[in-house]
């Protein structure tokens, strides 16, 4: 049930829209368009998001995480170490993949809520001031719930989409029953016949029917929330079948009334009858607030993957669920996404113009999708090239075909989501590329660990009691926090853990391979931590659980060094100036790292660090 208010409500709403924006004045709904038209939904439904999603990308799973990242992972552990450049591409071809996604993230909500607001200009013109207004507040109350969690935004908006589903399918069937002859869509030759008869116009058209697939990346990237099984069994066994009867009762609605007299703005609602309509506007405008919910939920596990991957700046992250791990809530992210979409409806201000900007971004992602399983299904799955080929193709069609089509809808407003998408790719590979040019001048500029270990056994310096804790990336080299410490201090602690975290490419790692600890020589102790991109390094609840001899390790009886790096942007070649200055504001507004691995505030010693760039 809460897979079904968070999941489907982006793909289940597309019937507002979808349909009706595929007809105007080069296609007007004659009976060979309004089938040819049908066919083409019904075999994208079927062959994208059925064949596709939910019974081929479902199957690529990182330990139960999904989405185009977590498959990014997959298909480079299968890639020999030293094919340097085919890392690159798989991992340029997820991050753009990834940045797209935070574009449709801004245009699902702004269109879905507006979309299903405009009933109400069916109901009554005076409504025609009201819409957008309207629209801002519902998205603004929206927004303002996400902190409480997807588990229980989803619980509450889950009975809602079932309530959705049964009535789309119920203004649809009776419209079905008058017109049977609707179902000869479902003969692909109609589709076929649709593109003799409007050539280039139909190849327009296509970028509008794949509105009706938007939210499809949806369903993998939300898999980590709720598992493969619950949705599965919500789109076979309710899903699909509502929106199709719903999709074929639009078009038997006008296959009824005509060429002439049909009217195909807010067709759904014309389904409905009179004293319907401004229920079905309310039941619309609350489905359509959860279709949000989808790409929401999705920023977050994006965003969070990223983080753990390192290609984002540390956020605060805040944990819905106590039972599953991949249910988070990011203030950061929550507002951004507020900002942008709120920035749309004012700027679009109707459905219609909107619909220009919704779906190259997405197309995009489902085609870097369709790349990166084709690799995982020959190097991982070891299918037959034959067997892939034939699976593959007809898929590659469908994605090429709606990817193309969707990029004449760039001066329309498709400009918008790929310029999101442009800035996301632009902060992640910064970001990314900084981190790696730190790492690389802390490591030139450190000292061997080895070599720091006797000098102190040669030197004997004051050792005072107590146990001190410094993070390190590199296990084999003195962490210079420690360094400065014991430079301007003169002294060291009894006893001095050495604290790695490591960042895998898997979703989680299981208790019993997290922690290896080495005791060294002078009191030295280096403890390295893995975690997966879905987990929270939590340092107090893991020193808390683990048990050294003769080590204490309790969290308020240690002392935490922690570097406080300040930048220094010099005229150096390493990265272009306004890389740089990027970098810095990213590093200066990244979550502290002692909120971050949530370590007591009361026992950490910050060393400020200078490093130039």
């Amino acid at each position: 049930m809460a897979a079904l208010g968070v999941v489907y409500g982006d793909i289940g709403t597309s019937p507002l829209y979808a349909f009706r924006l595929c007809f105007n004045q080069d296609t007007p709904p004659t009976e060979a368009a309004i089938l040819g038209v049908l066919s083409l939904i019904f075999w994208s439904l079927a062959g994208l998001i059925s064949v596709k999603y939910l019974l081929l990308v479902l199957r690529a799973d990182n330990r139960g995480e999904g989405g185009i990242l977590a498959l990014m992972s997959l298909v480079r552990k299968d890639l020999p170490s030293s094919s340097f450049k085919r890392n690159v591409v798989i991992i340029a071809l997820g991050l753009f993949g990834a940045a797209l996604l935070y574009g449709d993230g801004l245009i699902t909500p702004a269109i879905s809520v507006l979309s299903a607001v405009e009933g109400l200009k069916v109901a009554s013109p005076r409504f025609e001031g009201y819409v957008v207004p309207i629209a801002v507040l519902i998205l603004a109350g929206l927004f303002w719930v996400q902190k409480h969690g997807t588990q229980k935004v989803g619980s509450v908006f889950g009975p809602i989409m079932v309530v959705w589903f049964i009535t789309i399918a119920a203004l649809g069937l009776p419209h079905i029953l008058s017109m049977p002859r609707v179902f000869y869509a479902v003969n692909p030759l109609y589709a076929v016949q649709f593109f003799i008869d409007h050539q280039f116009h139909a190849f327009v058209t296509m970028g509008t029917i794949f509105l009706c697939l938007t939210g499809g990346e949806d369903l993998y990237l939300d898999m980590g929330h709720f598992g493969r099984l619950p949705i599965r069994i919500g789109w076979f066994y309710l899903v699909l079948p509502c929106l199709l009867i719903n999709y074929f009762g639009q078009g038997a609605y006008l296959l009824a009334h005509g060429q002439s007299s049909a009217d195909t703005s807010n067709l759904l609602y014309h389904l409905a009858p009179s004293w319907a309509l401004y229920p079905l506007v309310v039941l619309a405008t609350l489905s359509t607030v959860i279709a949000s919910q989808a790409v929401i939920s999705g920023a977050y596990s994006l965003t969070r993957q990223a983080m753990q991957l390192g290609f984002c700046p540390r956020l605060t992250i805040i944990h819905t669920s106590a039972n599953t791990i991949g249910q988070v809530y990011l203030p950061a992210v929550n507002g951004m996404l507020f900002v942008g979409t709120l920035t749309l409806v004012l700027g679009f201000r109707n459905s219609d113009s909107l619909a220009g900007a919704y779906g190259l971004a997405v197309s995009m992602t489902m085609l870097l999708t369709s790349v990166m399983m084709s690799i995982f299904i020959l190097r991982h799955w070891k299918w037959n090239p034959l067997l892939a080929a034939l699976v593959m193709i007809p898929i590659f069609m469908f994605d090429v075909t709606f990817f193309t089509s969707n990029i004449l809808k760039l001066q329309a407003g498709g400009w918008v989501g790929l310029s999101v998408a442009v800035l996301m790719f632009t902060i992640m590979t910064t970001w990314q590329k900084g981190r790696e040019i730190l790492r690389q001048k802390l490591t030139e500029e450190s000292l061997p660990l080895p070599l720091f270990i006797e000098d102190v056994i040669r030197s004997k310096p004051l050792r005072v009691p107590g146990t001190a804790v410094f993070l390190t990336g590199a296990v084999n080299i003195a962490p210079r926090t420690m360094l400065h410490n014991f430079k301007h201090n003169k002294v060291l602690h009894e006893n001095i853990v050495l604290f790695s975290l490591i960042n895998e490419e898997l979703p989680w790692i299981p208790e019993a391979d997290r922690v290896q600890v080495q005791r060294l020589e002078a009191g030295f102790t280096l403890i390295s931590a893995r975690y997966g991109f879905s987990e929270n390094p939590d340092l107090t609840l893991l020193l808390t659980d683990l048990k050294v001899e003769g080590l204490d390790l309790a969290p308020n009886k240690v002392t935490f060094f922690l570097g406080r790096e300040t930048l220094i942007l010099a005229q150096t070649r390493t990265m272009r100036p306004w890389r740089k200055n990027l970098f810095a504001f990213l590093s200066k507004n990244a979550q502290d790292a002692s909120k971050y691995f949530n370590i007591p505030p009361n026992r950490v010693i910050e060393v400020g660090i200078q490093v130039q760039l």
